[in-house]
């Protein structure tokens, strides 16, 4: 996927376990495991912003694009939507 999710570079700069950030968020560790190894097909703007508050840090710092390598097959079905 393109969209680079880089949480756990966060919580080792803030010394923060994920457990940690979980509750001060708001959200289950589980679903915050979810986001942070990019199996999240979304993410809630609140829940972008209370990590965002929890983390001090601007959405760019969690999120990033990556281009696709080429050589990787392309999906004809996600393609029309």
């Amino acid at each position: 996927m393109p969209i680079v999710v880089d949480i756990d570079v966060m919580l080792a700069r803030r010394k923060m376990s994920v457990g940690d950030l979980a509750d001060r968020v708001g959200i289950t560790p589980a679903n915050l495991a979810v986001l942070k190894n990019g199996r999240a097909k979304a993410v809630r703007f609140a829940t972008l912003a209370a990590l965002c508050e929890v983390l001090d840090c601007q959405p760019g710092d969690l999120l990033r694009w990556e281009a696709e390598d080429a050589a990787d097959p392309v999906d004809v079905g996600a393609a029309g939507r």
